[in-house]
């Protein structure tokens, strides 16, 4: 059985079979604003994710021509019957079906094309997006390389040897070195960019904006690269200036060293020198201030040499210049040690001037001076010129001083009179000269012990104990040597070998 009943019926049946041909017609009613749809071109200025979004809306569409295809086939096999059974008006339902197939076809190549076209443009954009985020991730670091470059090529420096202005020349010139591969990266990136322009070009892509994920455009590369390559020049032009200078600082350096390290030991070596002189016993007096004088002189002529130094000093401070490692004297130190060495000259030809003086006046033999100088020197235990307070209470008892405190503070006060707690050897030699002048001679002292025995040749020591007060006593016995002569008894004791002694005429 057909749609419109069994064959042959009457007038009827046509009439049924146009009527059904006719309801078929109605919900392809739409055809005309499908078309004007499916020919928009809304595409071209999508984004990628509109273009998405159109592609899942033209597969509804899709979807709702398809389900359509029956309706236009039923409306094909009705016309077909109409015209198997002679249907008087089959030559309108034939053109007004060929109509609808026709339309049925176009809208069926006009959907195909533009899934065509939707497909490609999100291929092109899917390629120009995974593009623009190649371009980002090597233009951000890229970026960030250029920036620091730049920082680090105006960066002011400040050095004060050539061994540092050598370390950042050395690391200027490894960066110079990656500035090759820096370039390299600079073209491939922008040959990214320049991959977006050709598809763009080629496809008459019509972009809409700019890269979504970065906002560094090439004309930024290429400025902030221009200026890198500016800069180089500039910082080669700056180290090389550094390095000269720190060369000419460096000869600075080494000419004040050269000079500092023979004149530092040379004024420290002239310091010994006058020191032992003034200790030495070696000739007279006379002898003693003869040699000071030509040390003085030699001091004198070396006064050039502290100038030339001088000078070399101020060019060091001009070119401010902190450090020397070649050399452990500064000016300040030459200048101190120079001051020291001229007052110690002075003070010592002073004080052997001083010495002449008062041998002289108070007629003290070059042996006594001697004597003085010895005693002096063995007790300046620290070889300061100097006796302190102990050094010299120790010499007084080491020459047969017996006193207390009190007494002792006495001696104290004539040696030291502005109490530094020091004697100098003048001082020393002033008090030994008024102990000379005012203590009885030998012959004189044994007079004194010859009374005491009862005008014997020797004493004994209840004698001692009984004439004398118990310290000067036992200082007697302690010292004094068994007498050995004929008329000896046991326990005798020798006065007159010990009064020798005490003043330098015989050895105990």
């Amino acid at each position: 059985m057909g749609l419109l009943g069994p064959r042959g019926v009457d007038g009827r049946g046509q009439e049924d079979g146009a009527s059904g041909f006719c309801s078929a017609l109605y919900p392809l009613s739409l055809n005309p604003g499908k078309e004007a749809m499916l020919r928009q071109k809304d595409y071209e200025t999508a984004t990628l994710s509109e273009i998405k979004a159109l592609l899942k809306k033209h597969e509804a569409f899709e979807s709702d021509l398809a389900a359509h295809q029956d309706r236009v086939e039923q409306i094909a096999a009705i016309a077909q019957e109409l015209n198997e059974l002679d249907y008087y008006d089959s030559p309108s339902v034939n053109a007004r079906c060929q109509k609808i197939c026709d339309q049925w076809d176009n809208l069926g190549a006009l959907t195909q094309k533009r899934r065509e076209a939707l497909e490609r443009t999100e291929k092109l954009l899917e390629t120009i997006d995974q593009l623009y985020l190649e371009y980002a991730k090597r233009a951000a670091p890229f970026n960030n390389w250029m920036e620091g470059a730049m920082e680090d090529l105006q960066d002011t420096f400040i050095v004060h040897t050539i061994e540092e202005i050598q370390g950042l020349t050395t690391a200027h010139e490894q960066f110079k070195a990656t500035l090759p591969d820096a370039d390299k990266e600079r073209l491939a990136i922008l040959g990214i960019h320049n991959e977006v322009s050709k598809i763009v070009q080629t496809y008459h892509v019509n972009m809409a904006g700019t890269n979504p994920y970065t906002t560094i455009t090439p004309q930024e590369i290429n400025g902030k690269w221009e200026h890198v390559r500016q800069l180089v020049p500039r910082r080669d032009q700056a180290l090389t200036e550094e390095h000269a200078r720190q060369q000419h600082n460096e000869r600075l350096r080494k000419q004040f060293a050269a000079q500092a390290n023979v004149i530092g030991p040379w004024i420290q070596t002239k310091m010994e020198e006058i020191g032992r002189i003034s200790i030495e016993m070696h000739g007279t007096l006379e002898d003693q201030l003869s040699h000071l004088r030509q040390y003085e002189k030699s001091i004198v002529n070396y006064k050039p040499k502290i100038d030339q130094l001088e000078g070399d000093h101020q060019l060091i401070q001009e070119a401010l210049i902190f450090d020397n490692k070649h050399t452990n004297y500064t000016m300040e130190h030459i200048r101190v040690g120079w001051e020291q060495l001229l007052t110690t000259i002075a003070r010592t030809i002073n004080e052997v001037e001083n010495q002449i003086l008062t041998r002289d006046a108070k007629g003290i033999s070059q042996e006594q001076m001697n004597e003085f100088r010895a005693s002096f020197n063995h007790f300046d235990r620290k070889k300061t010129g100097m006796m302190d307070t102990d050094d010299f209470r120790a010499c007084l008892i080491s020459m047969g001083y017996n006193m207390g405190e009190a007494e002792f503070a006495r001696i104290m006060s004539i040696v030291d009179p502005n109490r530094l707690g020091v004697v100098t050897f003048q001082a020393f030699i002033d008090f030994m000269s008024r102990e000379t002048a005012d203590t009885d001679t030998a012959d004189q002292v044994m007079a004194s012990f010859k009374i005491l025995a009862g005008d014997k040749n020797y004493i004994t020591v209840d004698e001692l104990r009984r004439e004398l007060p118990p310290d000067q006593a036992e200082y007697c016995i302690a010292r004094m040597a068994p007498y050995s002569g004929p008329d000896a008894v046991p326990g005798a004791l020798d006065y007159m070998s010990f009064s020798t002694a005490l003043y330098g005429e015989s050895d105990l």
